[in-house]
């Protein structure tokens, strides 16, 4: 079911990678489609000036401009919110298919002596110290993060100051 091919470094690695890329690409993609991006940073910076504000005021004990800041508080919360809800889309899009993604690959990447090794860490080897996890789980993650980063400033979904 499952080409030999891909247990075998490098070819796992490759194969891992590309996947890592596809799905990162994917998310990227359907955050781009899903959510408005200027909209977000807007509601971002908004919220940051005001807790930036808000602890400045607070430091410098300054009790009228807290109520002030106070007063505008449950707009901030219901901005975040509306962020929270449409970060949520895009999860909730995917986490299903992930999650069947990975048990597939827990299954294919396992062997009764143990995990298969997907990539060689150079100074640790195929299995990680912490928490004495796979290179599978490694890997992908590693890839994921790095293409994630990239296709979200490709897309805009981040600034790029």
């Amino acid at each position: 079911m499952f080409p030999e091919l891909l247990l075998d470094m490098p070819f796992s690695t490759i194969f891992i990678l590309l996947l890592a890329v596809t799905i990162s690409f994917l998310t990227s993609l359907a955050n781009r489609l899903l959510t408005d991006p200027k909209k977000a940073k807007a509601q971002k910076k908004e919220i940051a000036e005001w807790n930036a504000e808000l602890r400045k005021a607070q430091r410098d004990k300054d009790k009228k401009q807290v109520e002030k800041l106070m007063k505008k508080q449950k707009y901030i919360l219901q901005l975040q919110s509306k962020m929270m809800r449409q970060s949520m889309k895009v999860m909730l899009l995917f986490i299903v298919p992930i999650f069947l993604i990975w048990r597939f690959l827990g299954g294919v990447y396992t062997s009764p002596e143990g995990a298969i090794p997907i990539a060689y860490f150079p100074g640790v080897g195929s299995i990680l110290p912490l928490l004495n996890m796979s290179s599978l789980f490694w890997w992908y993650m590693l890839c994921s993060f790095l293409f994630g980063t990239v296709f979200s400033r490709l897309f805009g979904l981040v600034s790029m100051e």
